[in-house]
């Protein structure tokens, strides 16, 4: 069978803040100063704008994505929409999902087996 070619595009977000990707990535095999092991992204799918936060323990982000969003929704004055990840544990904890729905923020979790 051959494959035809994709040519459609994804849908973007149509505002800042509108979907927000994010990840954790660790631990390194080096540890930074401060004793960091690991790092957790968020990139804003309208602007492309991305934030990283330093962390020592993989369970801290839960606490990062707090201040990452009062941070960026004190600036723009905007609500987070949509937190897209993939199915990490990090994002799976009930205090983390009750966070998100007491907060109007919808999760979205990619696909299992994708980049």
């Amino acid at each position: 069978m051959t494959k035809r070619s994709f040519s459609a595009k994804g849908a973007r977000a149509t505002e800042c803040l509108g979907l927000i990707h994010t990840d954790v990535c660790g631990p390194m095999s080096i540890q930074a100063r401060g004793g960091y092991e690991y790092f957790i992204t968020f990139t804003d799918d309208y602007s492309r704008f991305g934030y990283v936060y330093l962390m020592r323990h993989k369970s801290d982000a839960f606490d990062m994505f707090k201040a990452f969003k009062a941070e960026v929704e004190n600036q723009l004055e905007k609500h987070i929409k949509i937190l897209r990840s993939d199915r990490g544990g990090e994002y799976l904890s009930g205090e983390f999902q009750q966070y998100l729905i007491d907060n109007g923020i919808v999760s979205h979790f990619s696909a299992p087996g994708t980049p």
